[in-house]
């Protein structure tokens, strides 16, 4: 049975799952607060560029769009890690051809928007905000940005894609009973910097590659745009001896700039002009269940399950998300609508927690264990096994090159992997000892507890 669908966001996962709603022969209306960023140069959103992995691909892949968002990635086959004394050194991300892709979230969301229009069941609004639903009857206020008017929406369906302060989901949390909801921020904030082109168009460094300045408590990255440039993003933390309000004056940058990116900076001409023309932002996590209301609303991506930034899993997560609710619809019927939303809630929200922790968890290993012997030790072992037996995956390979193993099964693989990579690295000159009974007897264990 077609429906009236109202989707609020036309973000990348907005965009996306109305791509897959319209397939199904049902009637979508998109609404965005922004203008139509393919006729106006405007922000997408967060600067931070987007890594897309497999599991992203798989999205795409249902919309008929993998190649043409391929033909505006870069590949990065792995870390490029920035010492502090100026070498460098390089950590494959899986095995040889296993990369992560660098698109622009902007360029993949105008590419998303074009597929969408393309529809003839799909119209988007453009500056038009969602102000509140009754989830009980899927009533809709929205905002027409330009004129000041207020619209009242009657879809039968109203989907939630609306960013990670979504009114959508405000409104379940105000309107229903028993929603859970919680929002917790990290420490530390974002600012976005700029590596140009070289004199001749190309690029500075290393394209296929993440490029990380590891400093402990702090980080830079770069990665790479089709442009020869690079979009680059320090993390630091509000507060402390080294943190963003210690860097108020040109002076303090600068210093600050040459102390710890010392070979970065020559590469960042515009650096002062970028640190004061873009903002200091926040980055947040939010939890929250269920993600419906009965047959009627229904969060997703962000707004379900907005996350930080280190796995680079957020988009990934949001688009297999459609994925998830488009097969629940295939298997479950789409006049079954309750059926449906309650198991892509139940199925979904383990995935979204364990996706939070994991990047969480990468946070800590990009900004403090990248350039840690210990750390790089245990690399070496869980490479080494993974070489030995190709069924053995690594945590990473789990959550970046295998779609069909769930973040929250791979995240409790990650757990076991851990007791056994600390014992191995343990043992003194672990490498040399490789094929000693003790060191096979720890793999052997390690092994069947997959």
């Amino acid at each position: 049975m077609k429906k009236q669908i109202d989707v609020m966001g036309s973000g990348l996962i907005g965009s996306l799952v109305s791509i897959y709603l319209a397939k199904r022969g049902h009637e979508v209306n998109l609404f965005e607060r922004r203008v139509d960023m393919r006729k106006n140069r405007i922000s997408a959103g967060r600067s931070i560029n987007l890594a897309l992995s497999d599991r992203g691909f798989r999205g795409l892949a249902g919309a008929g769009l993998q190649d043409a968002i391929r033909e505006i990635a870069i590949p990065m086959y792995g870390r490029q890690i920035h010492h502090m004394d100026g070498s460098q050194s390089f950590q494959p991300y899986g095995k040889e051809g296993q990369a992560i892709y660098s698109v622009s979230r902007g360029g993949i969301n105008m590419r998303l928007m074009e597929l969408a229009d393309q529809y003839p069941n799909i119209k988007i609004h453009f500056e038009h905000r969602c102000v509140e639903v009754d989830p009980k009857s899927a009533k809709a206020k929205v905002l027409n940005e330009a004129s000041g008017e207020v619209v009242e929406r009657t879809p039968d369906i109203v989907i939630g894609a609306d960013g990670a302060f979504s009114p959508v989901r405000h409104s379940l949390q105000t309107k229903t009973d028993r929603f859970d909801y919680s929002q917790t921020y990290i420490e530390s904030g974002y600012k976005e910097l700029v590596i140009p082109p070289d004199a001749n168009g190309g690029f500075q460094m290393e394209k296929t590659a993440l490029h990380i300045w590891p400093r402990k408590s702090f980080m830079l990255i770069a990665l790479p745009n089709l442009d020869g440039s690079f979009t680059c993003t320090l993390f630091l933390p509000f507060e402390g001896e080294v943190s963003f309000s210690k860097l108020n004056t040109d002076q303090e940058i600068t210093a600050f700039m040459q102390e710890y990116f010392a070979d970065a900076l020559p590469m960042m001409p515009g650096y002062l002009e970028d640190w004061h023309a873009n903002p200091t932002s926040s980055l947040s996590i939010v939890r929250c269940n269920p993600w419906n209301y009965k047959d009627k609303v229904c969060l997703i991506g962000d707004a379900a399950h907005a996350i930080v930034p280190f796995y680079g899993q957020g988009m990934n997560c949001g688009f297999e998300d459609c994925v998830v609710l488009d097969e629940l619809m295939e298997s479950l019927g789409d006049d079954n609508w309750t059926e449906v939303f309650n198991n892509f809630s139940r199925l979904r929200k383990p995935n979204g927690d364990a996706v939070a922790q994991l990047a969480l968890d990468n946070f800590i290993e990009m900004r403090d264990k990248t350039g840690d012997p210990k750390f790089l030790l245990r690399k070496q072992i869980e490479s080494r096994i993974s070489k030995e037996n190709p069924s053995f995956l690594s945590l990473y390979a789990q959550v970046t090159f295998s779609p069909h193993i769930s973040y929250a099964q791979a995240y409790q693989a990650g757990q076991r992997h851990d007791h056994y990579l600390n014992e191995l690295a343990s043992i003194e000159q672990v490498m040399d000892k490789w094929n000693t009974p003790e060191v096979q007897s720890i793999i052997r264990d390690l092994l069947s507890a997959e």
